[in-house]
């Protein structure tokens, strides 16, 4: 009986050492993580070391350049991707992600052609289609998708954010300090992305830049309607004058107002903005992970002529059902 006690004793202090230490070492990861997420990239960047002219030359490396009214569709969408590649913070620059997916697709189309002769089976017109299928899609789709969703979060947290800033930027306001004061609160107190763009614009006023064109080059990167509404409202100001403070809390109220109309809109069309997500997702990833587990099932197919019709027609569709959900799903509010 005393041996089974000791068992016992020994298995709960050591439970209860186990329990201890987790909680410890977990405290400490998510205070460190918290700490490391409420101090923006360019504070951070500063702190290690870096210059202003390089934080400014790395965040805004990606900068989308402005579009002239005869742009072609080839430039928008160029631009759109470097938009969207700068709102999902990646650091490499949007020509180089597109050189970087380009070399990806020739090596993952010369690894399946080495496959294919390596097990000796028939490189037809339909094979050969299929195989660039397969390239994009590993090479070109998922990445995309995944810097897409990415600049997608980021995208939600800035409008979340933004808000925060111009309450902050009031009551600065109200307290006597100027404008350039107020910017530089939101840039120590905010964390990214607003506190990094706010940041971006008071470096630019320090190096000669007027406010209003600061603050019209971030308009111009995020495209969002509540950063033009906040530039319009400061430009306004400076040249007709009139209480900013009071101003901007206008602007925030309607802004939040907005913001609560569009998540009402966001709940009651969230079961089909998630099926539509699923119906872009699941074919590329059934494609991919079929052809991996299973070659034999699309290579058997492909082999007939029908194939050559039958597999561009498929994509077609699956491309004007891709346009069509998104036509459906993208409610503005």
């Amino acid at each position: 009986m005393t041996a089974l006690l000791i068992r016992l004793f020994v298995l709960v202090a050591a439970f209860v050492t186990v329990f201890v230490l987790s909680q410890v070492f977990l405290r400490l990861f998510w205070d460190r993580r918290a700490e490391k997420a409420g101090i923006n990239e360019r504070l951070r960047m500063l702190r290690a070391g870096f210059t202003r002219e390089a934080v400014a030359y790395t965040l805004l490396k990606n900068a989308p350049p402005s579009l002239s009214p005869n742009a072609s569709w080839v430039e928008r969408r160029y631009v759109g991707f470097v938009r969207m590649v700068m709102m999902a913070a990646i650091r490499t620059e949007a020509r180089q992600v597109i050189l970087r997916m380009a070399v990806a697709f020739v090596v993952v189309m010369s690894l399946l052609l080495l496959l294919l002769f390596a097990l000796r089976i028939t490189v037809t017109f339909g094979v050969i289609q299929l195989l660039l299928a397969l390239s994009v899609g590993v090479a070109i789709a998922l990445p995309i998708l995944f810097i897409s969703r990415r600049a997608e979060k980021r995208r939600k947290r800035m409008e979340e954010q933004f808000p925060v800033a111009l309450d902050i930027f009031s009551r600065s306001l109200r307290s006597g300090h100027p404008v350039a004061s107020a910017i530089g609160i939101i840039t120590e107190e905010m964390s990214d992305p607003v506190g990094t763009e706010f940041g971006l614009v008071s470096d630019e006023v320090a190096y000669g830049a007027e406010l209003n064109d600061a603050l019209g080059s971030m308009a111009q990167r995020w495209d969002l309607e509540d950063i033009r509404m906040f530039v319009v409202c400061i430009t306004v100001q400076s040249e007709t004058g009139g209480n900013l403070a009071e101003i901007l809390d206008n602007l925030s109220r309607v802004i939040r107002d907005r913001a609560s109309l569009y998540m009402k809109v966001r709940a009651l069309s969230s079961e089909g903005r998630m099926t539509g997500w699923m119906l872009t997702v699941l074919p590329i990833f059934s494609l991919v992970s079929m052809f991996l587990v299973n070659p034999a099932f699309y290579l058997d197919v492909a082999q007939d002529p029908i194939f050559v019709i039958g597999f561009p027609s498929l994509f077609v569709l699956y491309c004007i059902g891709v346009y069509a959900i998104r036509r459906l799903t993208d409610l503005k509010v």
